[in-house]
């Protein structure tokens, strides 16, 4: 029986996607397209297709870009920058070894959870343990049925068949709602490993060798990090926009299903992923053909399954940055739905998603704590992760109404629905959720600032959903900054606006599903374009509040005017918690972020876009600070993803390659699929790997040499995001790359005492210069020398053993 709020879930669905497939029957050829119609649609977000991928490699997707955009340095600054980078990958490499994927699995399970995804005997049977939870299991047999009551078998999983296991001395019992299992009179059972078993239906790996480790936990770091991906984007706008999820308790067959408004119309009634994708259908079968999606251009469906983020954590991913997202009036707009539309609730939601997900994870991977995907909340504890083989995951929130901080825009002036007790209150429970990083504004002006908006099509109707927030549009002014390109998106007037423009995201919903009669948007001047609307007295209270409380902070989306007055309060504070996760910052803000001591991870996009991005961020380094470069892949959060450059090109990524620290990367093989990233791009997340060996392939064909030095800038990557979070929580930068910051060698060895530990070390000497090891190196100075290295070689546990210099 369907329960009524999936069928209420499902009629909507069949509705919706009767109005599209009715409409799309009713069309001809170009030639005989009705304006307005589906065809049109389509025509409009091909269209926007084509701004996208202009957007999705410009160095910033804040501004409008163009040829008269300058970079806001000099050349002997760029050249500086660039010769100071060559001496920082000149530095030794901190040294690794490996780690297991997984502890050795014995002749009979250690524990309740040690059988996960293992074959073992029961009762006489061959059965494979897939676990759904951490100690619960689906017994899947050699004829790939399940296990029930009194050792009958079913054909699919349910809860009838997921047992929780029990140890009773060397032997195990399982129970689940019915009961007790039993097997010929025998309710405890001896597990043992053997063969013969049908492996559970699963997405593959297809990397070899073990994930790289540090040789102690508190030395430096390699990996490559992800700084913007919304891994929960399942639940956003209602929970029903989005296709598949990252994971689901019987594994790859339920979580990579296509919607029910995609499903009930074979593929026509997916109105967001046409408007997105530019074309009228798509196959809904994903698992196990994944015939069109996932794919780049397939914004709606699911990229970051968790055996893929396993795939990108094995070739070398090591911190990823999960951003709980919601749009309130996108989410009240679309018809199917079953969570709440409000943005507080719906990060309250995807923040215990993460911990679920990360007990599944675990539940997979033999135990508590023994999987790859473990949620971190301070520097420190990311390093041990990352040292331990694992991957850090740092929970964050891009938000259009964070904290319930939105305004109405009244004839007396606008009125805030927060105040400072509101933000305080809910910045103390995000943190206490985990929230480490976050952007103040998403789409829409809110009451803790004005917004960058969106241009062309796209930004008339994210300007309209503005005005449904707010009671106000943008309020874009003509300016003529100071660094050209520093300006918010420029608008489109009225008049411009032919009928069949239509935004790729809110247009889709709008088109069929939103109100009427909304008033005609402004007249807005000539361009250049900038937001009046900056920062705000709560917006500027915000920010401090959250270097008070060692958050990091992104200005991303944000309006140049607030973003400047952002970056003043930064600077003001001497705070260097500061990060652009994504590219939407202009270019005027990145060498200001990097002289802040922040942290910067352009969007991914395509491979040849992105090496044009690092040579320009190479520029921008500031150094003072340890180098290093992130990416953002924006994977679930409608963003497109990396497109193939081809098989045909003289320099394709060949297969197997060698991936960071020495793992031999294969294709991937999901379910029937094989995914070469030369014919299908950054399909899913678990491409990453091949996306960044094919970096190196766009770099070397430019410039001999220069494949090996953005890999190397890439794995850095992880380094400069701690050492960036170390300095949030108030540890001064190094005194080797800081002349001013040294002490005497007199000082440095008094405050580095015995049994310190290398947190404590760095709270009162700063960030090393190197981390080696069991070794740190930091300058102090002599009457004589202004450079003296000091040497604290700290024992296994972390502890400060023996102090030298020279």
């Amino acid at each position: 029986m369907i329960e009524k709020s999936s069928a209420r879930r499902l009629g909507w669905a069949i509705a919706a996607g009767v109005t599209v497939v009715a409409t799309a029957l009713t069309l001809g050829g170009a030639a005989g397209l009705r304006p307005g119609g589906l065809g049109e649609r389509y025509t409009a977000a091909q269209n926007a297709g084509q701004a996208m991928q202009h957007d999705k490699n410009a160095i910033s997707r804040a501004g409008e870009l163009g040829k008269e955009t300058q970079d806001p340095t000099t050349a002997a600054e760029r050249a500086a920058s660039a010769s100071y980078v060559a001496r920082e990958r000149s530095l030794p490499d901190p040294p690794l070894t490996t780690a297991p994927v997984m502890r050795p699995r014995a002749l009979h399970p250690q524990d309740r959870y040690a059988m996960a995804n293992g074959c073992y005997d029961l009762a006489g049977d061959p059965v494979y343990f897939k676990p759904t939870d951490l100690g619960d299991y689906l017994l899947y047999d050699a004829d790939r049925r399940f296990v029930t009551a009194g050792g009958e078998r079913a054909g699919a999983p349910s809860a009838a068949t997921v047992w929780t296991a029990t140890r009773k001395g060397s032997r195990f019992a399982f129970t689940n709602e019915g009961g007790a299992l039993e097997i010929d009179g025998e309710q405890s059972f001896t597990l043992t490993r053997t063969g013969g078993c049908a492996a559970y239906p699963e997405s593959q790996i297809d990397v070899s060798g073990d994930p790289h480790a540090g040789v102690t936990a508190y030395q430096e770091v390699r990996g490559y990090v992800d700084a913007h991906t919304h891994g929960m984007a399942f639940e956003f706008l209602g929970g029903d926009a989005h296709c598949g999820k990252p994971w689901d308790q019987y594994g790859a067959p339920y979580a990579l299903v296509d919607c029910l408004d995609h499903t009930a119309t074979g593929g026509y009634g997916g109105v967001l992923e046409s408007a997105l994708s530019g074309e009228p259908h798509h196959d809904p079968v994903g698992w196990p053909t994944f015939k069109d999606w996932p794919a780049p251009e397939s914004l709606t469906h699911e990229g970051t399954y968790y055996r893929w983020l396993e795939r990108s954590w094995r070739g070398g991913q090591r911190i990823f940055v999960n951003l709980l997202v919601e749009n309130n009036q996108l989410c009240q707009l679309y018809p199917i739905k079953h969570n709440s539309c409000d943005d507080m609730d719906s990060i309250r939601l995807q923040a215990q998603d993460m911990y679920d997900m990360q007990d599944y994870i675990d539940a997979q991977f033999g135990g508590p704590g023994r999987g790859f995907y473990r949620i971190v909340t301070s520097p420190w504890q990311a390093r041990t992760v990352i040292n331990a083989g694992k991957m850090a995951v740092v929970m964050g929130i891009e938000t259009s109404v964070p904290f319930g901080c939105t305004f109405k825009a009244l004839p007396g002036g606008d009125v805030p629905a927060c105040d400072i007790d509101d933000i305080d209150a809910q910045l103390a429970e995000v943190k206490k959720l985990g929230v480490r990083q976050m952007e103040l504004v998403n789409k829409f002006d809110n009451a803790l600032s004005g917004i960058a908006g969106d241009n062309g099509a796209v930004g008339v109707l994210v300007n309209t959903a503005n005005f449904l927030e707010t009671g106000s549009f943008w309020d874009m002014e003509h300016c003529e900054p100071e660094h050209p390109g520093a300006h918010d998106h420029n608008q489109t007037g009225l008049p411009d606006i032919v009928p069949e423009q239509q935004d790729a995201l809110f247009g889709a919903i709008a088109g069929l599903f939103g109100p009427g009669g909304l008033p005609a948007l402004p007249l807005y001047p000539r361009p250049d374009h900038c937001n009046s609307r900056g920062l705000t007295t709560l917006g500027e209270y915000t920010i401090r509040r959250m270097a008070e409380e060692h958050m990091l902070f992104d200005p991303d989306h944000m309006s140049v005017k607030a973003r400047v007055a952002a970056l003043d309060t930064i600077d003001e504070l001497g705070y260097h918690g500061v990060l652009s996760s994504h590219s939407w910052s202009t270019p005027d803000a990145y060498p200001r972020i990097y002289e802040q001591g922040g942290f910067i991870a352009p969007y991914a996009g395509d491979s040849t876009g992105f090496v044009e991005k690092w040579r320009t961020h190479v520029g921008w380094a500031d150094p003072r600070y340890y180098w290093g470069l992130g990416y953002g892949a924006d994977m679930n959060g409608l963003g497109a993803q990396g497109d193939p450059r081809g098989a045909d090109v003289p320099n394709p990524v060949t297969y197997p390659f060698e991936g960071l620290a020495g793992v031999t990367v294969e294709q991937q093989h999901a379910g029937e699929r094989v995914y070469d990233i030369n014919v299908d791009g950054v399909a899913q997340y678990g491409l990453y790997p091949d996306w960044i060996e094919d970096l190196g392939k766009v770099a070397d064909s430019q410039r001999s040499g220069d494949g090996a030095k953005i890999q190397d800038d890439m794995a850095r990557g992880a380094e400069a995001y701690l050492q960036m979070w170390e300095r949030a929580e108030g540890i001064a930068p190094d005194s080797c790359r800081n002349p001013e910051l040294r002490r005497s060698i007199r000082a440095v060895t008094s405050l580095v005492r015995p049994g310190l530990t290398t947190r404590a070390v760095m709270r009162a000497v700063g960030q090393p210069y190197e981390r080696l090891g069991s070794t740190y190196r930091f300058c102090a100075r002599s009457a004589s020398k202004p450079k003296v290295m000091v040497t604290v070689r700290f024992s296994r546990a972390g502890k400060a053993a023996e102090v030298t210099s020279g």
